[in-house]
Formats: C-alpha cells, sequence, structure tokens
C-alpha cells in the first residue's frame, strides 16, 4: 500500500529503531489521535532511511536547515493569528447565537402594515383564525405587533394559532430546558398553550399553559420549557381553542445552557476557542457598509434591552437580522474568547452610496460615542449604557478600523483622516486600520496598521508566501484581514488543496512577521442552509458542525502568536512545491520546536531535517508528529464525514537535531521536537 504522509526515520548513526505507539482515542476538538495498523496508516515510521524506498519510488529529496540559534531568533507579534466574524451565510442569526426564533419581532416586513411575517406561519385555516400585523406594539423602536382573532366556535383538537419554525428548524434535545420569553395583549380572558412541537406538529416536545392573566396591558411573559424528547426540526407553536383577539411581539426562545450564559452557541464557541485567537475582527465585511447606507450596521441600535432593538435588514447578504448579537455582545464574545476586539466601523461610505466629508462629522461623533461605551467609565454617558446591561468594566478596545474596502471609494480619503483626526485625539492609545494596501507603495495618509485582502486561486496563494518580503519595514504595519483560496474549482465546500495554499501562504506570514501584524482567515462560519460564500472555515446547521480542511490547517498556527521565528532555508530541485517555517513555543509544562512543511506538489519528498543552534536537547518521548492530508486533492470533510480530512497527530520516538521524514503528495506535516528543559532551564527563563 501506498504510504499517504510522512515516514521519519533517524539517519544512519543518530538513533535507535522503533515504531511509534498511537493513542487509541479520537476527540472532537484539537488533533486527531487515531491508531490504525502501521502498514495502513497515514503515518509511518521506521528505522532505517532506506525503508519502503523501493515501494514508494521517491525520487525527490530536500534538505530543510533550521537554524535555532536565539540570536538569530524573532519574537512574533503576540496578536498575529485571530479570527474575522462577519454577519454572512447567517453565521449570527441562526448560527452563533443561539435565539431560535427567526423574526422575534414580526419586524422583518417593514414598518408599514400589514406587512409580511414569514417564516411564521398559520395553525389553522381562515374559517378559524385571521392573523395580520398592526403598529401596536408598546415598543416605539419597533412598533410591529402581531394580531391573532380566533374565530372558532368549535375549534379543532389541539387548538389553532401560530408557529415559527426558526432559522430551518429548531434543534431541541429531551432533558434540556428552553426560555420563552414574549409580550402579550388581550381585552379578554386567555386560554393559551406554548409548546415545542417536531415540524410536523405531531410529536409534542414540551408544553406550558397560559391562564387567567391579565393582559390588558402589554405584559412580558416569561416561562421555561423542559423537553422530554429530540427533534432537529422543531417549531415552536402558540395556540389557544378559545375564541378572541390577542396581540403578539418580541417571542423569543433561548436555550438555557448557552455560553457562559451570554447567549453564544456553545458548540461553535468551542471550535472558536480551540484556534486560541488573539483578535477578534467584527462585524464585518460588506455587512458593515451595506449596499445602501441606511442598511448598514448601526451599532447604537443594537444594544440595549434586546425587545427595544429595531433589527435591520442586510442588503448585502438578503437576509434580516434582529441584532440580538449586537455591538455589545460582539464585544462580550471577543471578552470570551480572550481576544483583543477589533472594532469595523462605517465610514460614512456604502457600496452605493457616500456622505460628503463636508458633512461627515455626526457619523464621527457617532463613533465616538461607540468608543465611550466600550472604554468609558461606567458614570459616562454612554459606559453607564454598558454598566447597565451588566458590565460595569470597560472594554479593551485598542483597535478600529476606518470602514471595509473603500479605499477606492470617492469621499473615503477626506472621511478617513476626519475620524483619523478624532479618534487619535480622543483615544491615543487606539490603533487605527486603513482600507488602504501599503504593501507596494507608502499610504498618502497617517495609519498604524492597513488592511490586505486576498481572495484567489491554490496556486496564486501559494506563491503569494513570499508576498511581503520585500514589503517596507517603516511605516504601517500589515493586518491580512481577509484571506482565502475561493476559486470554486480548487475549493468545493472546502478542501485540502485550498488548506495546503493558505498553510503556505501562513508560513510566510510567519516569516514577515517583522512587517505583519495581524491575519485571519475569511469568512469564518456558513449555516449549510445558506452557502452565500463557499468556502468558509466552520459549517454547521441547527445540531451539527465540523470544521473544514482550512478550519483543522489553521490550529497548526495556533501557538504561533508570540512565539519565536527561526531562519530556515531548503535546499532541493523541488523547493518550488516547498514552503516551510519554524518557531519555538511554550505551553504550560514544556517548550517545543515545532517545524512546519507544506508540500504543494504531486511528488513525495525525501526530508532530511537539520536543526542547528538548539539550547537545549531534543526529549524524543514528548515530541510529536501531525500530518494533513488525504488521497484526492479535491477531498471535503462532511456532515456525514466529519473527520475526513484532519491532522493525523502521532508520537516521534526517534526525534533528533537531524533525522528523515518522507513527505507525502499535497500534504501539511508539523513537527513538535520537545527540548529537553533539565538541560537548559535558561530557556524557560528566556521564552
Amino acid at each position: 500500500m501506498r504510504a499517504l504522509a510522512a515516514v521519519v526515520c533517524r539517519l544512519p548513526g543518530v538513533g535507535g529503531k522503533g515504531i511509534p505507539r498511537s493513542s487509541g482515542r479520537t476527540e472532537g476538538m484539537g488533533f486527531k489521535e487515531i491508531y490504525f495498523p502501521v502498514f495502513c496508516s497515514l503515518l509511518l515510521f521506521c528505522g532505517s532511511w532506506k525503508c519502503l524506498a523501493e515501494e514508494l519510488e521517491l525520487p525527490q529529496t530536500a534538505l530543510l536547515d533550521v537554524d535555532a540559534s536565539w540570536n538569530l531568533s524573532r519574537k512574533i507579534p503576540d496578536t498575529l493569528f485571530g479570527l474575522f466574524f462577519e454577519e454572512i451565510n447567517h453565521a449570527g442569526a441562526g448560527g452563533i447565537w443561539a435565539e431560535l426564533v427567526s423574526n422575534r419581532g414580526f419586524e422583518t416586513g417593514g414598518p408599514h402594515t400589514p406587512s409580511n411575517i414569514d417564516p411564521w406561519s398559520i395553525i389553522g385555516d381562515e374559517s378559524s383564525i385571521y392573523v395580520t400585523t398592526d403598529r401596536s406594539s408598546c415598543f416605539n423602536q419597533n412598533i410591529v405587533a402581531l394580531r391573532t382573532e380566533i374565530i372558532c366556535d368549535n375549534c379543532p383538537a389541539g387548538g389553532v394559532g401560530i408557529y415559527n419554525p426558526g432559522f430551518w428548524g429548531m434543534n431541541i434535545e429531551e432533558g434540556k430546558t428552553y426560555n420563552l420569553v414574549m409580550y402579550m395583549k388581550s381585552l379578554e380572558s386567555v386560554e393559551l398553550t406554548a409548546s415545542l412541537t417536531c415540524s410536523d406538529g405531531l410529536q409534542n416536545l414540551a408544553s406550558v399553559y397560559i391562564k387567567d392573566i391579565d393582559l390588558s396591558n402589554w405584559t412580558k411573559i416569561e416561562m421555561q420549557l423542559l423537553a422530554q424528547g429530540t427533534c432537529r426540526t422543531s417549531r415552536l407553536e402558540l395556540t389557544s381553542m378559545k375564541w378572541g383577539v390577542m396581540w403578539f411581539d418580541q417571542v423569543s426562545l433561548m436555550p438555557s445552557d448557552t455560553y457562559k450564559g451570554h447567549g453564544f452557541r456553545k458548540e461553535l464557541i468551542y471550535m472558536l476557542l480551540d484556534l486560541r485567537p488573539q483578535f477578534l475582527r467584527f462585524p464585518g465585511g460588506c455587512f458593515v457598509e451595506g449596499s445602501w447606507l441606511r442598511n448598514a450596521f448601526r451599532w447604537r441600535e443594537t444594544i440595549g434591552p434586546w425587545e427595544e432593538r429595531p433589527g435591520h435588514f442586510g442588503d448585502v447578504w438578503n437576509y434580516w437580522t434582529d441584532d440580538g448579537l449586537g455591538y455589545y455582545e460582539f464585544l462580550q464574545l471577543a471578552e470570551d474568547l480572550g481576544a483583543a476586539p477589533i472594532w469595523v466601523f462605517n465610514v460614512g461610505v456604502s457600496h452605493n452610496d457616500q456622505v460628503d466629508t463636508s458633512i461627515i462629522e455626526p457619523f464621527v461623533k457617532d463613533v465616538l460615542d461607540s468608543l465611550e461605551f466600550a472604554r468609558g467609565s461606567a458614570k459616562s454617558t454612554w459606559g453607564s449604557v454598558r454598566a447597565a446591561m451588566g458590565h460595569p468594566e470597560r472594554f479593551p478596545v485598542k483597535y478600529v478600523a476606518i470602514g471595509n474596502e473603500d479605499c477606492g471609494k470617492e469621499f473615503y480619503r477626506g472621511n478617513y483622516l476626519k475620524f483619523y483626526d478624532a479618534i487619535r485625539k480622543a483615544y491615543p492609545d487606539i490603533q487605527m486600520i486603513s482600507n488602504c494596501d501599503g504593501s507596494s507603495r507608502p499610504l498618502d495618509h497617517p495609519a498604524d496598521l492597513y488592511d490586505f485582502h486576498v481572495y484567489t486561486s491554490a496556486a496564486d496563494l501559494f506563491l503569494m508566501k513570499n508576498k511581503f518580503e520585500r514589503t517596507s519595514r517603516a511605516g504601517p504595519k500589515v493586518f491580512v484581514s481577509e484571506y482565502a483560496v475561493n476559486e470554486q474549482k480548487d475549493t468545493g465546500n472546502g478542501s485540502l488543496l485550498a488548506s495546503l495554499a493558505e498553510a503556505a501562504f501562513l508560513t510566510g506570514l510567519e516569516k514577515n512577521s517583522d512587517v505583519v501584524q495581524m491575519a485571519s482567515y475569511a469568512p469564518l462560519f456558513v449555516n449549510d442552509n445558506d452557502r452565500t460564500w463557499n468556502p468558509d472555515a466552520i459549517v454547521f446547521n441547527s445540531w451539527q458542525q465540523y470544521g473544514t480542511p482550512s478550519y483543522w490547517m489553521q490550529t497548526y498556527f495556533r501557538e504561533s502568536s508570540g512565539s519565536l521565528i527561526h531562519p530556515v532555508t531548503i535546499s532541493s530541485s523541488y523547493s518550488d512545491s516547498l514552503a516551510a517555517s519554524a518557531i519555538t513555543w511554550q505551553d504550560t509544562e514544556d517548550i517545543f520546536l515545532r517545524v512546519k512543511i507544506v508540500n504543494f506538489g504531486p511528488n513525495a519528498v525525501n526530508l532530511t531535517i537539520s536543526s542547528r543552534g538548539l539550547q537545549a536537547g531534543v526529549n524524543a518521548a514528548k515530541s510529536t508528529v501531525a500530518v494533513l492530508t488525504s488521497s484526492n486533492l479535491l477531498d471535503e470533510n462532511s456532515f456525514t464525514e466529519p473527520n475526513k480530512v484532519v491532522p493525523v497527530k502521532s508520537e516521534l520516538p526517534n526525534a533528533g537535531e537531524e533525522m528523515q521524514a518522507l513527505l507525502a503528495p499535497y500534504s501539511f506535516t508539523s513537527f513538535d521536537l520537545a527540548l529537553d528543559l533539565d538541560q537548559h532551564s535558561m530557556l524557560v527563563a528566556e521564552m
């Protein structure tokens, strides 16, 4: 059988023989540690460099020289790798934000009534119930409410009413509780049942009964529903058998077990935490701009009580958000992830209209207010609003992006300078990010960092591994805030090929991290029911999730931020198909030399790794190797095969300062050589 990954051997005379043991453990998070027979494995080891050479017929050889001398090392910025979240593909609404009701305030159809209430639907027919919208809500910011009139004298068993299927079905799980909040009004006595049922309405999972409550004025109703069964495509039903008129508004259903109680879907947060992000850029992206300014993200309309948030139509990605996931929640998310928040705000520019610089001051004042909301004292005007929401402590916003992809717009530079000057005066420590690319020529305006976005083919991105070698080290730093392979022929829904090109590109960012300060993949999330943009790092539906190869590729780089980068040299006639980097990093117990190498070509490579200048010996017992590869370049993960293309981690018992490795065609390999701290305790202090 042809080996698909790496065969690691010691050079003759360097060490002994041995076949590594796998742990026999498979986990949902982190690297996969899978036990399998040696001759069928993706990663094989041997005791002699000649092993399997005849079977593998390796024509290519390469020498990877790593100079780990302390005096030639350089610290990578603590902020190098992080996350970019955009409300796209229902990443927030119906995604990371755990709200189960879609269109909870009946505002999707607009302020004019009667209006569309999708995806709400009616239980019953026109002879038994009449449903319409009116402008009778008690909330001035979102005035639309739903009026239901039950007109049957002998209503059908189970009653008539309305139901909401959520975002392509609600995931209701047995034994879990769900918090239902809604506002009601009725001039008559009410008998109402709130139920969670499966999508056909036949299987009842949970019910609560509302009776004998004075609803003559708008009243907030709060209940808990305990699920007695599991259904992945559930819906919320509000039904009655009693004649009369009822009004509903702001109907919310949230799982009781969100992450830290902050409203985030736990399993998706765990996937983000596993990347150990150093920053969170939010909320977009084009979502910030809008196709038209009237539909741009307005931070102040997304704070305060959720019932009073008007929501808005995201006209770039074409769906409504109720803005339960608002400015405050994004700041909270960054805090929960231990990541520095990067607030991307609108600069008075959309895709189709702009604000002239001469009248931009209200926009500038709005952004200064947003910064006071995040950073102001609990006694300040906007800081007190934050404190009232439950966070008296300041959010440490130290980065802002002035617009998104707006550099070529007519009023961008003039508007930019107005924002820049005002923020620099009020908050001199905040780092400001320009939309204009300064990688090839100097910017014509002041900035601390500048955005660099790249979406391209796999071949092109691989070649861009050297992109920033000739970038000026003077002036602002680079923020690669959006990168990905996105040509459909290379990606499908997220392929091995795309991840390899991206890995090569990131090794180049590591090596040029004296000028590149931050980088983030895009987009981060996609709901499988709304694939507006492919590919993405994390795919989910109402109850499942998996990482694409591009997600797993990023796990190789989660220890890079704040580590030490070392010079590497590749000597090979095949070097045009290889990309590599080397870092020294530390976990809670040990220090490792990590050597990463991408083989982007169709040939296997007999690689010699030579590490010079190590400050300590190699502890083979704690050393490991991980390989990302598959049998087909376009292989991808799916709900049925979520682990088809994931890193496979194995022990590396013959690790040493010099060793050989057999790299499979089209693979990404990471060697973690544990350093023997007993020999050099000074190494710990220097790290």
